[in-house]
């Protein structure tokens, strides 16, 4: 059996609102650096359509998950209503395939949490949302982005409190770090919204070597300078493995105190 290898980038998450397109003070944040033995060209082109989700091994997550209380906070300019329950979020949009696993845990006893509604949205590969009812601070009036609701899902989650997505790494957006937005209802009650984060080294390598994201600008804000990501970062940011596909996984774990 081949071994697969977890790169370690965090395991819980921290509840923060968004506005796009805002530059937010800096501030120190510390964050250890990781090693990613990867290239941004090791990844597939073009995001999800050559992609099966059931076809991808099962996500790993940690053994021993960081099961603590996050917080919530608004939901930010850039959410939209009706959004429907799908595994692909993507919508045939281009960019690096991503397959995002989160998985609900009790955070007393990290129980697993089933059939809750685990909503998430992010940017596209230009640091664009989608939608029509998200402000226009956060489509740009990007006549593409509106007319539809790309980046953004819901899945359930399993009997082992995990719910599995499609997507494609998000871009960055002036004064933001790259982040995915997460939305968490249970029983039809709103139980937490949150962001979740990326390693910089990875952005890095993805942003200056994955096709798809070639011809912008260099970012402007890294995570030890976005105003919004807590001060113990490390602990707030997804954990990765590079799949033989050429697809990347992401895993996360959040506790909830309810």
């Amino acid at each position: 059996m081949k071994r697969r290898t977890l790169v370690l980038g965090g395991a819980a998450i921290v509840a923060s609102s968004v506005a796009a397109v805002a530059v937010w003070p800096r501030r120190h944040v510390v964050v250890a650096a990781k090693t990613f033995d990867w290239k941004g060209t090791d990844f597939l082109t073009g995001g999800t359509k050559a992609v099966t989700l059931e076809k991808l091994p099962e996500p790993l997550f940690r053994g021993s998950p960081n099961c603590v209380v996050t917080i919530a906070q608004t939901l930010g300019p850039c959410h939209v209503n009706n959004i429907p329950a799908r595994q692909d979020v993507s919508e045939g949009k281009a960019g690096l395939p991503l397959r995002l696993a989160v998985r609900l845990v009790h955070a007393a006893d990290c129980r697993p949490i089933e059939n809750a509604d685990i909503e998430i949205w992010h940017t596209d590969r230009r640091g664009i949302y989608s939608g029509r009812e998200a402000a226009e601070m956060c489509t740009f009036g990007d006549a593409e982005a509106i007319s539809g609701l790309a980046f953004r899902g819901r899945q359930l989650t399993n009997t082992k409190g995990a719910g599995k997505l499609l997507t494609a790494y998000p871009g960055w957006y002036k004064g933001r770090t790259p982040h995915v937005h997460c939305r968490i209802l249970v029983d039809g009650k709103e139980l937490l919204v949150s962001q979740i984060y990326f390693d910089d080294v990875l952005s890095d390598i993805i942003y200056g070597e994955h096709p798809d994201y070639l011809g912008r600008p260099a970012r402007d804000t890294r995570n030890d300078e976005d105003g919004l990501i807590p001060e113990d970062a490390a602990d707030h940011m997804f954990d990765f493995e590079k799949l033989d596909s050429g697809v990347l996984s992401a895993t996360i774990t959040i506790g909830l105190s309810a």
